[in-house]
């Protein structure tokens, strides 16, 4: 009897054995099964493919801005010839010749100048508005000069000082000039506000010379804006120039036609300033091209 239990529990004991045995072999080949990776069919792969493209969300992002910038106005001091803008019209083209005339002389022209010509102040009409212009003028030569809807009827008497000033003017940049502009700044508060030298009796791209006397003022000028801008004058291209006593500008090629220019208030400079622009008028606007 007793040999009997003994088998019992050992057979019990090894049934027991195999049993767990054989459980931990049936989870570990489940385990191993959902681990193991088996073909997938064209059905699951396109399940999985729902399942990720639902996880993808559209960002929208906006176009970068472009931020534009105003360009610092180049500065012109050197004496040399400038191309300043290259267009469809033309080269634009300054040249700057600081002590054109010597210091001594030009103090003595200076004094002739400011007490013997006939200066002027003319008034201006704008919106029914009539207003004196801020400085003063005089115009030499054959042939009236219309500007601003402002005729100034021409003195053909030249002063002999004037008259020797074009004679080196023109010895030195070969070029003949038969009309003069003189504008007198007489203090911080005279100006001439921005315009170009276009006017049809000048002819096509004119050449302009701008002798200075007296004290400095700086010479501004601005690249006309291109169609698109809408006349909007922020983002042009500037240069400024202070034009010192005895000093000659050049303006030639394309700057009238392209660029703008002026002589603004200045509260630091409160000396007089005169300005002589030498240039070519033609009787008629078709001359020009004979």
């Amino acid at each position: 009897m007793d040999d009997k239990r003994k088998r019992a529990r050992v057979q019990g004991g090894w049934a027991s054995s195999l049993n767990s045995r054989a459980s931990s072999c049936a989870t570990s080949g489940a385990s191993n099964a959902k681990n193991q990776v088996f073909p997938s069919s064209p059905q699951s792969r396109a399940g999985r493919g729902e399942q990720l493209s639902s996880k993808k969300h559209f960002v929208f992002k906006a176009p970068e801005q472009v931020i534009r910038k105003a360009p610092q106005p180049k500065m012109i001091e050197k004496q040399g010839i400038y191309e300043i803008s290259t267009s469809p019209s033309g080269v634009s083209r300054i040249h700057l010749i600081p002590g054109f005339i010597d210091l001594n002389e030009a103090d003595w022209m200076f004094e002739q100048l400011f007490h013997e010509i006939p200066w002027r102040q003319r008034a201006h009409v704008r919106q029914d508005l009539s207003y004196d212009e801020p400085r003063l003028t005089a115009w030499y030569g054959e042939l009236p000069y219309t500007y601003s809807r402002l005729t100034m009827l021409a003195n053909p008497h030249w002063h002999p000082l004037l008259t020797m000033l074009k004679d080196r003017v023109e010895d030195f940049t070969k070029n003949t000039f038969n009309s003069l502009l003189c504008n007198l700044y007489r203090n911080e508060k005279d100006s001439v506000d921005w315009h170009s030298d276009d006017e049809p009796a000048l002819g096509q791209n004119p050449v302009i010379a701008s002798l200075s006397f007296g004290a400095t003022r700086m010479f501004e000028m601005r690249k006309k804006p291109l169609p698109e801008d809408n006349n909007d004058y922020t983002y042009v291209q500037r240069v400024h120039i202070p034009l010192d006593h005895g000093t000659l500008l050049m303006m030639e090629g394309a700057t009238q036609e392209d660029w703008q220019h002026r002589v603004p208030k200045d509260y630091h400079s409160r000396e007089p300033r005169i300005n002589l622009t030498f240039r070519t008028m033609y009787p008629d606007p078709e001359a020009m091209h004979t």
